[in-house]
């Protein structure tokens, strides 16, 4: 059975490194001697399994180079640790940073991967206190991590949220304290900030990101977009999107073509009020 029966052919992503760093992007290579906007954030914006992400339309959108730094799964300790992306980013003219999900970075409850943020290392001791009824060994990514122990015992895990949530403000705020250029903030999702404590759930990214850990991170920024997507462009589906044919699930739980040109309408002006001053 080819590809070719079954729908367009897998996108080339054509990863690329840039001095100083470790990390894999999303390419082409990008002429970063001249003025650029860096796109900073997760899978939704390296694009997978859409042509044109974000950065790309709105590249056009504000005849501006916008380099598309980002990588699939990262949250805050990658922003925070990788030398040369904080080099990339002190080197632009503006950056767009899409809020991650707080589930993937460190904590005094467990560890993740210093790259590949999604990827669980270790529990903690408090961790293993807490749920001495778990087999820590079994898990490798933190979204099984955290749903099965929400779903052991809703009443312990509200702990390991509350450190979860209280890292990522400690985390981003120290992202955002370390870049000069102007930062915008991007609310990239199906829904909208919830008020309550616990943010979204683990399946809804970014997930346990609240309004208050916004209200808390916002005024570091110089601006901030909410984008929340369309049930137009949901409704969409996969149509647009190229993957492998037994991707097609993961897929279509990710944005779309018509959500990403939702999300570059929603920057453009933004953007270039900012270039403009």
């Amino acid at each position: 059975m080819t590809y070719e029966r079954l729908g367009p052919r897998p996108l080339d992503y054509r990863p690329v490194r840039y001095a100083g760093s470790r990390l894999a992007f999303r390419g082409p290579h990008r002429n970063l001697g001249r003025g650029y906007v860096a796109c900073m954030g997760g899978t939704e914006t390296y694009g997978s399994f859409v042509a044109r992400p974000w950065p790309a339309l709105l590249e056009a959108d504000i005849a501006t180079i916008c380099v598309n730094l980002g990588l699939p799964n990262a949250g805050p300790d990658v922003f925070a640790r990788d030398p040369g992306l904080r080099h990339l980013a002190q080197g632009a003219r503006a950056v767009v940073l899409q809020l991650p999900c707080a589930m993937n970075l460190s904590n005094r409850f467990y560890r993740v991967h210093p790259r590949r943020n999604d990827r669980f290392l270790q529990a903690a001791a408090p961790l293993r206190g807490l749920y001495p009824d778990v087999d820590f060994t079994e898990f490798h990514f933190t979204r099984h991590l955290v749903q099965r122990l929400a779903a052991i015992s809703p009443a312990r895990f509200a702990r390991v949220r509350k450190a979860m949530q209280t890292a990522w403000i400690a985390r981003m705020t120290a992202v955002l304290h370390d870049i000069a250029p102007p930062v915008v903030l991007l609310w990239m999702a199906n829904h909208a900030p919830g008020d309550g404590v616990s943010g979204a759930a683990p399946r809804d990214d970014p997930a346990f990101v609240s309004r208050a850990m916004l209200d808390a991170v916002t005024p570091l920024a110089t601006a901030s977009v909410e984008v929340v997507i369309t049930e137009t462009a949901r409704a969409q589906g996969t149509r647009g999107m190229r993957f492998p044919p037994m991707q097609e699930d993961i897929a279509a739980a990710l944005p779309g073509p018509l959500a990403h040109r939702e999300v570059a309408d929603a920057l453009q002006s933004v953007l270039a009020r900012l270039l403009k001053d």
